[in-house]
This record gives structure tokens, sequence and C-alpha cells, in this order.
């Protein structure tokens, strides 16, 4: 859990769930798990998850294995590649959400990812 006081810039992985309450800028990489980014987070960066909840803010691209919830009060500025795609009441949403796109999402994570651990 990141906590409301904490600020991040840079990537962060992870192999389990991850809460987000602070600010973060910066790709977000945690493809086996789950993604919560609550109502007083704020994201600046690109998310890859198994399923990713929003309450509070992102700005970036989302890719999700399984789903991506924004729910009500959320602000997200983003392309969503996604096999689910919920979007509430009262959520804030402008963006593209592209299913088809998954798959070759992830490629290019991957790649991309590749390319930094080398750097």
């Amino acid at each position: 859990m990141f906590g409301r006081s904490i600020s991040v810039k840079g990537e962060i992985r992870s192999a389990e769930d991850l809460t987000f309450e602070g600010r973060i800028e910066g790709p977000i990489v945690c493809e086996t798990g789950a993604v919560l980014v609550g109502d007083g987070a704020v994201i600046v960066g690109d998310i890859i998850a198994r399923d990713v909840t929003i309450q509070g803010k992102v700005e970036g691209q989302i890719v999700a294995t399984d789903v991506v919830d924004v729910r009500a009060g959320a602000v997200v500025t983003a392309q969503v590649m996604s096999k689910r795609f919920i979007l509430n009441d009262g959520a804030d949403f402008v963006g593209r959400v592209e299913p088809q796109h998954l798959e070759a999402a992830l490629r290019v994570a991957k790649f991309q990812q590749r390319k930094r651990d080398t750097a």
C-alpha cells in the first residue's frame, strides 16, 4: 500500500496486489495482480495489471488482462486495453477502450520493459 503522503517518480513493479492512495508518476507493472487506485490517488503513467480498479485520478494507458473498473468519482483520461471495461455512474472517462488491441499492447509493454532493463 502506498499511502496518501507518498509521492513516487519512477517505475513500480510488483507480483502482488497494489493499493495506491498517493501520487505516482511513472509506469506501474503488476501483471499477475490487481491495482487499486484509491479515491485520493493520482497516477500519471501507464498501468499494466490483471485487474485495475480506479476510484481516484489516472492519466495514461491502462492494459488489464481481465477487467478495468472505473468507479463513481473517478477521473480517467486513458487509452484502455482490456477484456472487460466497467464504467460506473458518476465516473468521468475521456479516452478509448480497445479490447481488440490487448494482445498487441501486452507485447509492446513487455518489449519496452526489456528495453528499460537493459538500459
